[in-house]
């Protein structure tokens, strides 16, 4: 069965913005915005997912890699 990785850390390294700040934009959680960052989360609302794209300016692919095995 293959996984979903994160790319949320490379997102916010191209965009020079930090976990606090992209939570404060959004209107989420630090604590929230780290499971999901590190896999802890085991589903995300389309409704956030459109508010971390329009804040890093990104496409939902860009985010989220899947990967075989």
């Amino acid at each position: 069965m293959g996984r979903i990785i994160i790319r949320l850390d490379r997102m916010l390294a191209d965009r020079k913005m930090s976990l606090n700040e992209l939570a404060e934009r959004i209107g989420m959680t630090n604590v929230n915005l780290s499971n999901l960052k590190t896999g802890k989360m085991k589903g995300i609302r389309f409704e956030t997912m459109s508010a971390i794209c329009e804040a890093l300016g990104c496409q939902p692919g860009d985010l989220f890699e899947y990967t075989e095995g």
